[in-house]
């Protein structure tokens, strides 16, 4: 008797949406993975991955602004209410690592300005120092005195990825606003391209075969297109009261395997296998 694949552990992990106002509305910051990736190699994302351990500091609410942990958790649905300020710290180290905009206050109050480029140097050395695992975010938050930007940025959707995928994770997307003064960028490793885009337009790239997006992009990219601004998507979300966790299926019949979504006819009636 062949014996039981086991089911792969459920990683915790966050991802922020950073948006802006372009000359024509709303626009989105997107990465392109490598396409040597093995996890959805050459789709475009938001930035985000795995929550660490390294996030998980044991007391995160001396870098945080505006939201404590219990604040952050219940807003989560966590239970107990503890450990939620980990997704915000998450989103932004990815954030931090991966499009190099850091989501942080400065000592005067502002977000961290890089236009000076003695500045955007320092920092630079302490985003490679994050991302190489030699130093923790909440390091460079105590050398800098910056405080994270956790008050301005909104929880705004939950999946969780299907039962029978070989990887899985409980994904926490955030929406945040890009700071002003700092430019994204991909990191030439895990990533190999970025752009600026309106919502509607990666849709509609997305459906010519031009631009490869994941179902949880898809749905989050339609959820955003509603809105006419930043400041429109962003009170909204500010004022969301509950968010559902979505769920997909993967399914496998004649046509092959296929992912099924909330709000598809086969769905309602289709169990999982």
């Amino acid at each position: 008797m062949t014996a039981a694949v086991p089911e792969p552990v459920v990683r915790d992990a966050a991802t922020v949406m950073l948006v802006r106002d372009g000359d024509a509305g709303l626009e989105v910051f997107m990465l392109r993975r490598n396409l040597n990736s093995d996890f959805v190699g050459g789709a475009y994302v938001f930035p985000g991955g795995a929550v660490d351990e390294a996030d998980r500091h044991e007391n995160l609410e001396p870098i945080a602004e505006g939201r404590t942990d219990v604040e952050a958790s219940t807003a989560l649905g966590l239970d107990p209410p503890e450990g939620g300020l980990a997704f915000w710290v998450a989103a932004i180290r990815e954030s931090f690592e991966e499009a190099g905009v850091l989501l942080a206050y400065d000592t005067d109050g502002s977000l961290v300005d890089l236009r000076d480029p003695d500045q955007e140097a320092r920092f630079s050395a302490h985003r490679k120092a994050v991302d190489t695992g030699e130093r923790r975010l909440v390091d460079v938050c105590a050398d800098e005195g910056l405080r994270l930007a956790v008050d301005s940025m909104h929880y705004f959707a939950h999946w969780i990825t299907p039962e029978g995928a070989p990887r899985r994770y409980d994904t926490r997307f955030f929406v945040a606003r890009a700071p002003e003064w700092q430019s994204p960028l991909h990191d030439d490793r895990e990533t190999i391209a970025n752009l600026w885009i309106r919502p509607g337009e990666a849709l509609a790239r997305n459906e010519r075969g031009e631009f490869d997006l994941m179902p949880p992009t898809v749905r989050n990219l339609h959820a955003i297109d509603r809105f006419d601004s930043a400041d429109d998507l962003l009170k909204a979300a500010a004022n969301l009261d509950d968010v559902p966790t979505v769920v997909p299926r993967i399914v496998t019949d004649e046509g092959g395997v296929r992912i099924l979504l909330p709000g598809d006819e086969e769905f309602r009636w289709r169990q999982p296998s």
